[in-house]
């Protein structure tokens, strides 16, 4: 049995990684194997670790697939909802395609700002609270044999601390007893209501921003009160809003799922939902005449009937109802979640700042501008996909001070996000080449989109690898250099977009967005490569 389980051991990365970083559990100090090396000054090597195994179907490749297939999914299905949007609303002219752009990208800087915090720190915790909570229940199930076995022993059934949040900063100590209060089968995780009840809140404070402040803040993106995509625009984004509440909502039920690490739930609550949206944008726009307005009302529908389904689903999967108002965790929320609005203001007001910069160029600019910036989201979201994986499996292994697998599944998602990238790079290099007309008929907008194409295909892999990251870093709880690494690159991207853009026109835009995509990439890597923050435990 025992050569066996030797046998065994050496077809599994994360079993092989357990002895090498973490040491052989016998006692005595733990160290490198020379497998790995002696303990490193930096972790660059993560880059290269195991990577023959990297297209091999152990627990931990099946694991990440489970996770990342239904969340890329997930993901990328409602950015190619908004290509159908585009693909229709382009039917209509120039005008208003490039009207729905700006405001597509307003709704999108004043959502993420919202969403992004909520479904980040929301995934992270619920992995954290929950891993906690099976480590508590597995010590409690030992300390009452113990007890059993020996009676004369009071100290038998005190269970070990079960997380290292003081370590790591950004997290608040758990008490998983709390669960234990709530009867029936369902469990009680504190995060959990925290998000509902904090998606709740700010989706409806955003409905009111945008509804009231849509004029002004279109002004602000160069669409002035003459110009011909003002009242297209403004329409556009005052129905939209209204579906702001059951946007944030929803995403942070996702954000919970994925905290589970099931991802598939989401994608049918998200498929039905965009399905839904695909079928009622021709009826609207074309059967009713309602033009854009019948592209914002069918968003709206599905956005709400998302939330239904996942709300639906939830409740059946853990009590929603907090025992009391003390064992709500706002104070995570509102610590993690202020330090990832700096960094999700910084990164989306790039992007924004491209949309306006491309918007007062005219209509025709701002067309082919949002069919590539479309494309170029839509398809790196996939990256998203390993993002959530990554974050889930580091924010258990973390909490479970599991050091060994923090490093191969870290290194596992790192070498598919190359991968992935790569194969983005030459799907979109010969789709796009041939398939611009499926946007537009426009040819002027065709030629523009053309000259965009070098940077929406030549980035992918950088974009791939920026987005893991991202989850890597949360994943970490490492949300303090988060913040403050994007604000730097913020600072150096968006001069660098303004200067390209008056001397360069729309390729200048292009270049500036990727100067700050790859320097995105650069400041997360430089974080594990060195071995700082959470990963300074490479060095030991």
């Amino acid at each position: 049995m025992e050569a066996a389980s030797d046998e065994s051991r050496k077809h599994d990365p994360a079993a092989e990684a357990s002895d090498e970083v973490g040491g052989k559990d016998d006692g005595q100090e733990q160290v490198f194997s020379p497998w790995i090396g002696k303990p490193r000054k930096h972790g660059f090597f993560i880059f290269f670790l195991d990577i023959r195994s990297v297209f091999r179907l152990d627990d931990l490749g099946k694991e990440i697939l489970r996770i990342a297939v239904p969340a890329a999914l997930a993901l990328a299905a409602d950015p190619l909802a908004s290509l159908v949007d585009t693909a229709f609303i382009g039917r209509l002219g120039s005008v208003e395609i490039a009207a729905v752009g700006v405001s597509i990208a307003i709704f999108n800087q004043v959502s993420k700002i919202c969403i992004y915090p909520l479904v980040s720190v929301t995934t992270s915790f619920v992995a954290e609270e929950d891993a906690i909570m099976s480590e508590a229940s597995v010590e409690s199930v030992k300390a009452e044999d113990l007890e059993k076995a020996n009676p004369a022993n009071p100290e038998a059934k005190e269970l070990p601390p079960a997380d290292d949040s003081e370590k790591r900063g950004c997290t608040s100590s758990f008490d998983a007893t709390i669960s234990t209060k709530i009867g029936g089968k369902r469990k009680y995780i504190p995060s959990v209501s925290s998000a509902l009840i904090v998606g709740s809140v700010v989706g409806l404070l955003q409905a009111i921003f945008l509804i009231f402040a849509a004029k002004p803040v279109l002004s602000i993106m160069g669409v002035k009160s003459g110009s011909p995509m003002l009242a297209p625009a403004l329409r556009y984004l005052v129905l939209r809003s209204l579906g702001a509440p059951a946007v944030l909502l929803s995403l942070a039920m996702q954000g919970v799922f994925r905290g589970f690490k099931d991802t598939k739930t989401p994608l049918y609550a998200t498929v039905a939902g965009d399905v839904t949206n695909i079928i009622l944008d021709p009826i609207l726009m074309f059967v009713f005449h309602m033009g854009v307005s019948g592209a914002a009302i069918a968003h709206v529908i599905s956005q709400y009937l998302i939330t239904l389904i996942l709300l639906c689903r939830l409740v059946l999967k853990v009590d929603v109802v907090p025992p009391s108002l003390k064992a709500l965790k706002f104070s995570r929320f509102l610590r993690c979640g202020f330090l990832l609005l700096a960094r999700v203001i910084a990164v989306t007001f790039c992007v924004t700042l491209a949309a306006s910069l491309a918007a007062r160029r005219g209509p025709t600019s701002m067309a082919a501008f949002q069919v590539c910036l479309q494309l170029w989201l839509a398809t790196s979201l996939l990256a998203d996909g390993l993002a959530v994986a990554g974050q889930a499996i580091l924010a258990t292994s973390f909490a479970k001070g599991d050091q060994a697998k923090v490093v191969v599944a870290t290194a596992r998602v790192l070498q598919f996000s190359i991968l992935l990238g790569i194969g983005l790079t030459v799907l979109l290099g010969v789709g796009v080449q041939f398939g611009s007309g499926i946007f537009t008929k426009d040819i002027n907008v065709q030629r523009i989109i053309h000259k965009g194409l070098p940077f929406v295909a030549g980035t992918q892999t950088i974009n791939s690898l920026a987005f893991v990251f991202d989850g890597i870093n949360f994943g970490a709880s490492d949300y303090t250099y988060s913040a403050y690494s994007m604000v730097g690159v913020a600072a150096i991207s968006i001069p660098c977009l303004i200067y390209l853009s008056s001397n360069h026109g729309f390729i200048g835009i292009w270049i500036g967005l990727t100067i700050y995509i790859s320097m995105r990439t650069l400041a997360s890597a430089w974080r594990m490569s060195a071995a700082r923050g959470p990963w300074s435990f490479l060095r030991k």
